[in-house]
């Protein structure tokens, strides 16, 4: 029998042995040939396979988009087309959570420069104004 055991296979490719066996399980890898004491045997293309998951993940990619283009080119069709789609999803999502960043780094300063005009004209329980109003400082403080 030709392979490496899934510690070898996890140093060889940067993937931990916990994370190999986790994409075997979820059918990213074959399911492995075994020793005669039961180890896992990882072959050459197998590594090929764990150096590609680790670097779609690098792109944002997850285990289930992964295992649809590794699906797609054992079916011997050309995944590009699914990858492009894949990262134009992923570009907007990440758009949207900046947007969204970007609305709450918002509405944070202003509750701030209120909490900070409110402590300037003598006000107490600032940070119980701010939470339980939604950044209005001026509304009565629930207690």
């Amino acid at each position: 029998m030709d392979g490496v055991t899934v510690g070898k296979a996890a140093r060889l490719t940067g993937v931990s042995a916990k994370a190999i066996r986790l994409y075997e399980s979820q059918g990213l890898l074959p399911e492995a040939e075994r020793t005669e004491a039961g180890y896992r045997l990882f072959a050459a293309n197998d590594l090929e396979v764990l150096h590609f998951v680790r670097q779609a993940k690098t792109l944002g990619l997850r285990l289930g988009e992964i295992k649809d283009i590794l699906d797609l080119q054992r079916a011997g069709a050309q995944p590009c087309g699914r990858v492009t789609e894949l990262l134009d999803t992923h570009i907007t999502e990440i758009d949207r959570t900046m947007a969204d960043l970007r609305r709450l780094r918002h509405s944070l300063a202003a509750a701030r420069r209120a909490a900070d005009e409110t402590f300037r004209m003598g006000g107490d329980a600032v940070v119980c104004r701010i939470i339980e109003t939604g950044n209005d400082p001026a509304a009565p403080c629930r207690r």
